[in-house]
């Protein structure tokens, strides 16, 4: 395992109380593959990573990432791992090649390794077009494209992404991803935090889900969707929210039914219904409604998403914690 924790807590004292940012968090991290910490902003993500990287010490717990006990050896584990913070690191008055060169000297790298090594890189990354322009010049997807590049010029076993995709536009999004997909084919592990549930299904191997400091779910994005299981049918209702719930609960096909709180401008409540076949359950519930006079709203089939495994963990959508 490239990353091992047991019991990692980080404890912050603020206006004079403690506040625990994360709660016993236990993960392991396999070579090779990209994993993902999924959750809302406030959650622990960048906390977490960070103590993974060494940039700020834990409370409590054991930890080891590539090989390297993080308490004992934090210095090995810097040696073997690059990190790419939200904010970036580049440096806007000199060129991307320059950029890599120097830190290719910084890991040891003697001018001449470094050099080729950047050649290298910046092949990697598509910046040969644009590597002797000052990056001052560059556009956001080309930065982060350099972030990566500067984090990976030491030719890292794993790599930290907090947040690689924050305010890119989906063209340079979607090139981030192929991007980081190719680290991986490369050999490099890939520990990545994000909010975005879209970004977490299609390039994660495994994903955690953390609320509130504490790991909730984890698995590959499948595993995790089944988890809920079936189809997932959502009628919006207008005043019979109450009724409508009851009415659909008692149907045998329908598993389970949420209630959220009616929107306070439309007077809209969404009800939830977990279904084995949402095709075959659909017409079943509209005649339900009919007969019940009770008229929806609106009426939406899907499949399970993670953000319905995020809501069945936590009673709260993250797309609505965004």
């Amino acid at each position: 395992m490239l990353i091992e924790t047991k019991g990692l807590k980080k404890t912050f004292k603020s206006r004079g109380k403690e506040v625990e940012a994360v709660r016993g968090v236990d993960l392991a991290v396999k070579e090779g593959e990209i994993f993902g910490l999924l959750g809302p902003n406030g959650a622990g993500k960048t906390t977490t990573m960070r103590m993974l990287s060494t940039l700020i010490e834990p409370t409590e717990g054991k930890v080891s990432v590539c090989g390297h006990d993080l308490a004992r050896d934090p210095a090995g584990v810097r040696r073997d791992i690059g990190f790419v913070g939200q904010e970036g690191g580049t440096w806007g008055e000199v060129t991307a090649r320059d950029e890599l060169v120097m830190q290719g000297r910084l890991y040891g790298k003697s001018k001449r390794e470094s050099a080729a090594r950047a050649a290298v890189v910046l092949k990697a990354f598509q910046l040969e077009e644009f590597a002797d322009r000052m990056v001052k010049t560059y556009s956001g997807g080309q930065k982060r494209r350099l972030d990566i590049a500067l984090g990976v010029m030491h030719e890292p076993k794993l790599l930290f992404l907090d947040e690689p995709t924050t305010g890119l536009d989906p063209q340079s999004r979607a090139h981030m991803w192929d991007e980081v997909r190719a680290l991986r084919e490369r050999g490099t592990a890939v520990f990545l935090t994000t909010h975005y549930l879209d970004e977490a299904d299609a390039l994660c191997d495994r994903i955690a889900i953390i609320d509130h400091g504490e790991i909730v779910a984890e698995g590959t994005p499948l595993s995790l969707k089944k988890e809920v299981a079936g189809d997932v049918v959502l009628i919006g209702v207008t005043g019979q929210a109450a009724e409508a719930h009851e009415l659909l609960g008692g149907k045998g096909f329908v598993r389970e039914v949420e209630a959220g709180e009616p929107d306070p401008a439309t007077g809209v409540a969404l009800l939830r219904l977990y279904v084995d076949d949402g095709a075959a359950a659909l017409p079943e519930l509209l005649r339900a409604l009919d007969t019940a006079a009770i008229a929806p709203a609106s009426i939406e089939l899907h499949r399970p998403s993670l953000d319905d495994v995020f809501l069945k963990q936590t009673g709260r959508s993250l797309r609505e914690e965004k």
